[in-house]
């Protein structure tokens, strides 16, 4: 339906004027700028309802288009059925998966103790073990203890002197002091003279890495019970944001056309097609960002569910749960859902661990090659480079939200910039720069 824009100039003064319309945006951006940043802490409701909002928007448009009694559907409607649909789906899913996913926390609660100590008792051995072959491979081994063969002047002596005490010679390059596997043990060794290399055990560091890495996991399995009073606030708190989100996106589906008509009329009558035209462009790039980006992650949840139940992966729904929550995440999410699931596996054997590596890397060569290009599109196309500093800088700054929100703020970004770049150099955004491929605008 063509809109009709009103008169195609401007007054010279006046209200409407370029002058007044430059100057209103201004203060009032600037205002808007000032109370983002003031009420920044309070902001992640909002900005996930908006993600929401824009995700579930053709869905709505679709059940208007569904005719009851002769009648269109109105979009409270809409809304309303849609909302009772996916809380009951969710429900639903909660019923049913809930039971399943306890019975697997409790089980890795139960095994995670063992499993420590079986990487103590023979992982722990064998690395150790193979670091002291490695290492008398390429040269003598150096002896644990200092030796009666070593130089006097490479010794700490300790003197008995006459009226009682000691006195302690020390080497001229002096000592060092090191600790020990516990944390008040220390071991106090000579240095060695300038221009040899440093007396050190390969074997005897890597194992000592180990073992404490090993010491800190079993202290933080064990002190995860004082952490269920906090878990708990924490999951109320987490309920009671979902529920202000969902509230919040129903509100703005439902006022969706009055929100875009009031930031349409903040642009003059005779600019509003270049308006239109960037709106079209932005819902273009985060349709592939946002709305694809959460179909490929159902996609990597189920089949990661598939692969590890055949292989017969312990604690798979666990595992297929973080592959599809982690894979909201471009690149890194992928990365680091594959670490747990790998680990795993080794508990089952080095065969287990390949198989599960090697159905991880067929799932996402699926995604780059099939998943990628047909679901989220070319529009969605942005620099990898970007990508990787946008999700660093918005985990540095805004934590884990900025890291979900990252990629879909710059989007935008880059769409705003291609447009304008249009607007004020006549350069047509191109697949060259961003993957949107549209002519310039000649209206």
């Amino acid at each position: 339906m063509a809109v009709d824009d009103g008169p195609v100039g401007l007054p010279e003064n006046g209200p409407g004027s370029r002058i007044r319309r430059i100057v209103f945006l201004s203060v009032a951006g600037g205002a808007l700028a000032l109370l983002l940043v003031a009420f920044r802490e309070v902001l992640a409701p909002f900005m996930v309802a908006l993600v929401v909002a824009y995700v579930f928007a053709p869905v709505v448009e679709r059940m208007q288009k569904i005719r009851v009694a002769g009648r269109a559907m109105p979009r409270w409607t809409a809304v309303l059925v849609l909302y009772l649909a996916l809380l009951g789906t969710m429900a639903a899913a909660i019923a049913l998966g809930a039971p399943l996913l306890v019975r697997e926390v409790q089980r890795a609660a139960r095994d995670a103790p063992r499993a420590i100590e079986t990487a103590r008792a023979e992982w722990l051995p064998a690395i150790d073990a193979r670091m002291r072959s490695i290492t008398s491979s390429m040269g003598p081994a150096e002896p644990d203890e200092p030796t009666p063969s070593l130089e006097p002047a490479r010794t700490i002596r300790v003197i008995p002197v006459e009226g009682g005490g000691f006195e302690i010679m020390l080497p001229e390059e002096g000592i060092i002091v090191e600790q020990e596997d516990d944390e008040h043990r220390f071991v106090v060794r000579a240095a060695e003279p300038a221009g040899e290399a440093p007396r050190s055990d390969l074997a005897t560091t890597v194992t000592r890495a180990v073992q404490r890495s090993l010491r800190e996991g079993e202290a933080t399995v064990g002190g995860a019970i004082t952490t269920v009073q906090a878990f708990v606030a924490a999951t109320i708190n987490g309920i009671f944001k979902f529920f202000i989100m969902l509230m919040i996106s129903a509100y703005v589906l439902i006022s969706s056309d009055t929100i875009f008509a009031f930031f349409r009329s903040l642009v003059s009558p005779a600019r509003r097609h270049r308006f239109d035209t960037l709106l079209r462009r932005m819902d273009r790039g985060l349709s592939g960002v946002v709305r694809g980006q959460l179909v490929i992650c159902v996609v990597n949840g189920v089949l990661s569910a598939i692969g590890l139940w055949a292989i017969g992966v312990h604690y798979w729904p666990i595992l297929s749960v973080i592959a599809t929550l982690l894979s909201i995440i471009p690149i890194f999410g992928a990365i680091l859902s594959s670490v747990p699931a790998v680990i795993v596996a080794l508990q089952q054997g080095v065969g287990t661990a390949l198989l599960v590596l090697g159905w991880i890397i067929v799932i996402h060569q699926i995604e780059a090659n099939l998943l990628n290009p047909k679901i989220m599109g070319d529009a969605a196309k942005v620099h990898p480079v970007l990508v990787v500093f946008s999700l660093i800088a918005g985990e540095h700054f805004f934590g884990i939200l900025g890291a979900l929100l990252a990629v879909p703020i710059l989007s935008i970004a880059q769409t705003l910039f291609l447009h304008f770049r249009e607007v004020a150099l006549g350069e047509p955004a191109s697949a060259t720069s961003s993957g949107i491929v549209e002519p310039s605008s000649t209206e």
